[in-house]
Formats: C-alpha cells, structure tokens, sequence
C-alpha cells in the first residue's frame, strides 16, 4: 500500500521523515494521478481540518477515492462534538486521574505525536488518546474541577511544532512508519483489511484463540490482511475495508459503536449494528416472533403491573429473562410464586420490560449458524447434567458446561433449519446464531444470537476449516459489491 504524507507546503514541512513520499495539498486534491491511485494510505497533515479547509477535502477526498485518510472525516468530525469528548473523558477516567494525578496546576495540555509524549509518564495515556483520535498530531487540553477532565482534543499543524520537539518528534514518526502494522506478514496481491475485535481478557469470547488465527489464515488465503484489534483502536477503523466483531455485544458497550462507526466510514460490518440492536433485546425479538407466527415457547412481556399475572398465564417453572441476557446469564429459573416475584422484581430494577416463557424442558437445544440468509453449520448444545441449561454458573463464578455435537446440516431435521432461516432472515443477511428445541416432533424458536459463538473444536468440527474460508468468503464478496466493479481485478 502506498504511503502518502499530505502537507499544506513541503517546503515549509520542518520534519525529514524516511521512505515517505511529502505531497502538498493543492496536488493531491487536483492531480487526476490520485484520483485513480489505489490502495494508499493517506497521512493528513495540513494545517487546518477546519470545514471546507484544504485539510478537510483531503480527508473526504481520500474517503470517496477509497484511499485509507488518516485522520478520518469522522475522527476530524469527533474532535469536534463535546459529547464525544466527554465519552471519552469518561471512558479513560481511571487512566486519566493516575496519570496527571501528581500535576499541581489547574490545567493541563499533553502534545501526542503518534501517540508518544516527550515525558514517558504519559505514554499509555497519549497512546489511548491516539488510538481513540487517530490523527499524526495532537493536543490534548485538561482542566481539573475535584477531578481531572478531556477538555478538548485538537490536531497539531506541522509548523505548530515548538523547536525542542522536532528531534524527539522526527524519532517517532521514523519509528511509526518504519513498523509492521500487520499481525501477519503481507503477501503480493492483498487486496482488503479486514479488522477482527475481540477482547483477549474475555471470558465468554465468541471465538477461541485457535478460531482466530484460521480466520486471519482463511483471509489471508483469499488476498485479504486480517488484524486483531481491540477496544483501543476505535480511532483506526478507517484504515480497514471491513469489521469482523467477534466480542460479546451489546447496545450499551464499546462493540455497538465499533459497529455504527465502522458502518458510518462504509466498512462492511459483521454484526452490523442494526442486528446488534435487534438481537440483543429479547423483547424486540419477542414481538417479531409472535408478529410473523414463529411458534416460540409460551412467552409474555412482563412489566412491574402484569408480573402477578405470569404464573397465570404461563404455569410454573417459567423462565425470567434480562431482555440483553447472553451465555445463560440474567436468565432465571422460577419454581414457585415466591421466586417468580423475586427474580422478576430483581430483573425489573435494571429494565422496565422483561421477558417470561413457559419452561420447555429438552436434553439439547439446537444451534443453526445462518449467513448470508443460508444455514452454515448446526450443532447440538447439551444441558449440563442435572441442570436445565447448556451452561451452568456456581456463586464463585467457575462454570460448567454441556457436551455438545455438531452435524452435517444435511443431517438436520428441515423443519429445524427452514424456522431458523426464516427467524434469521427477519433480522437481516448477516451471521446469526439461531436457537430451538425440538421436542414431539415440534420446533420452537428460542432465541436469534447476532455473534455466535465460532470456537475451534465445536462450531468448526464438522466444516473444519471450510468453515472460516465460507465467512471471510462472504466479507470478500460484500467488500467487493460495496467497493464497486472499478476495483474489481
């Protein structure tokens, strides 16, 4: 990939950067070379990003020419909300009071290049800021009212460089564009990046550490560089063509706005964030089961006035559910009245709208992977012996879990697949994980998983490594319809 450094007037640049090419604005924006340039990487260091200012048309000319910007028009955009600034004010908050926490003044300003400050004290603080506004320079401003508080984040122009910083900033940018950036070497051809975000402190991750590395292996084979990122690479997500979230999701968590902002840059994103909306709320998904007749267990929406009314209208057992419950936790097992208005008092604390369904109790559930509105793979998820779910959570936290058993789908029951296609297809077109039971030769809908669990050794024992090329096949596919027939091979 080329390597551009974008630059009001390279005369005027005060840095000596190695095996960059410095290329004024003017030229980039006008010269018909870069308008059919591919595959470069675009360092915007103009001097304003300021609307409609040369800096700003190099962000959003690189963007509409499929060039990778750095900063992007929405991290130029995001420097400018004070709703963003605060959420991250807010997200760093521990980091940001231990590392200013021995400054005696009221304000602060830290001058990020490539996310290192001169004093090594606040590396990892300039490295989260970088990383979160991925522009080459920055400052940013704090003040201190009973805590230390992200003010305002800005670029830093070239020529804003105080003297005694040039030699240490010249040192970094040298050292940045001199590194690896990719988890695996690249290979000639490599058409797309794709980014993988996971959480490798995760305990329930979507994907094990084996499935991982044959998803980078399976892209790479298929001309694409697939990279491992986490949490604090938000700010890089223009550099990629497609985001492949395979950490828990939620609405309320950094994965949902990984997802809306890749989205929003023109990434293909798997799971997209309308699927995370719809799936991760189980009232939602209750009123669309019962909307298209998908036979589901018995299953009321449960609020403070009706709760009385459950065991009534469902019997008991029943099953209590936190409308974003995952991995079979917030979800409880009520066997007597007296549970049933303790679990569902508890549960209503935190939602105004719960879930109840009658108890169905089956030795297995069923898991169908849908992608692309096709089924993918299907196993069997067994409850653990002497409980009533697939996994089994002690006070202490350890947990428990069922065998399970994966099949050749043309081994599945077609009612069994065709209820999980037609539940998934309601969602959208991309990777779901679909829950039933089949119990007397009848199939009930459980549950539709945006980001099912894709573990080496379970999901992956029938298809093995067939597995991986069918989904980063299809991130090749819809890379290529987004990006148009121009940049076609």
């Amino acid at each position: 990939m080329t390597t551009l450094i974008i630059v009001d007037n390279p005369k005027s640049w005060p840095l000596d950067l190695k095996g960059v090419e410095i290329i004024p604005a003017r030229s980039y924006l006008t010269d018909p070379y870069y308008n059919i340039l591919r595959r470069a990487k675009v360092f915007n260091m103009c001097k304003s990003y300021r609307y409609q200012a040369a800096g700003y048309y190099v962000s959003l000319l690189a963007e509409a020419r499929g060039h990778k910007p750095i900063p992007s028009i929405w991290t130029i955009q995001d420097m400018k909300l004070p709703a963003i600034i605060r959420f991250v004010s807010a997200d760093l908050d521990d980091l940001i009071q231990s590392s200013l926490a021995p400054l005696q003044s009221d304000r602060f300003d830290l001058s990020i290049y490539f996310g290192k400050n001169l004093a090594k004290r606040y590396d990892r603080l300039s490295s989260r800021l970088f990383n979160m506004f991925y522009a080459p320079f920055l400052r940013a401003n704090f003040v201190f009212h009973k805590k230390w508080i992200l003010q305002n984040i800005s670029p830093i122009a070239g020529n804003d460089i105080p003297d005694s910083h040039l030699s240490f900033v010249m040192e970094v940018a040298n050292v940045f564009f001199a590194r690896q950036h990719y988890t695996m070497p690249k290979k000639n051809g490599n058409r797309f990046d794709l980014a993988i975000l996971y959480n490798p402190e995760e305990k329930d991750s979507p994907s094990n550490e084996r499935a991982l590395k044959k998803f980078v292996k399976a892209a790479a084979a298929l001309s694409m560089e697939a990279e491992l990122i986490r949490k604090e690479d938000y700010g890089r997500l223009s550099e990629f063509d497609a985001l492949f979230i395979r950490e828990t999701t939620n609405v309320n968590h950094h994965t949902y706005s990984f997802a809306r902002r890749a989205a929003a840059e023109g990434l293909v994103v798997l799971d997209d964030p309308e699927s995370i909306l719809r799936c991760t709320n189980k009232v939602f998904l209750a009123e669309l089961f019962a909307r298209h007749k998908i036979p589901t267990p018995k299953t009321m929406i449960v609020h403070r006035d009706n709760l009385a009314q459950v065991e009534q209208a469902l019997g008991l057992p029943c099953i209590l559910k936190k409308p974003d419950s995952s991995f079979s936790q917030g979800v409880n097992k009520a066997k007597t009245r007296e549970e049933l208005i303790h679990y569902g008092r508890e549960l209503l604390n935190d939602s105004e709208l719960i879930i109840a369904q009658q108890f169905l109790p089956s030795p297995f559930d069923w898991r169908i992977g849908v992608l692309d509105k096709k089924p993918l793979f299907a196993c069997k998820y067994f409850m653990v012996n002497n409980h009533w779910q697939i996994i089994q959570r002690a006070s202490d936290g350890k947990k428990k879990e069922g065998n399970y058993e994966t099949f050749c789908l043309e081994d599945v029951p077609e009612k069994v697949l065709s209820t999980a296609v037609k539940a998934a297809n309601l969602i959208g077109d991309g990777l779901y994980g679909v829950d039933l039971k089949e119990i007397d030769n009848k199939v009930y809908l459980i549950e539709i998983n945006d980001n099912p669990n894709i573990d080496a050794g379970c999901e992956d024992a029938y298809l093995k490594d067939e597995l991986y090329t069918i989904i980063m096949a299809s991130f090749l596919a819809r890379i290529e319809r987004r990006k148009g027939l121009h940049d076609q091979i």
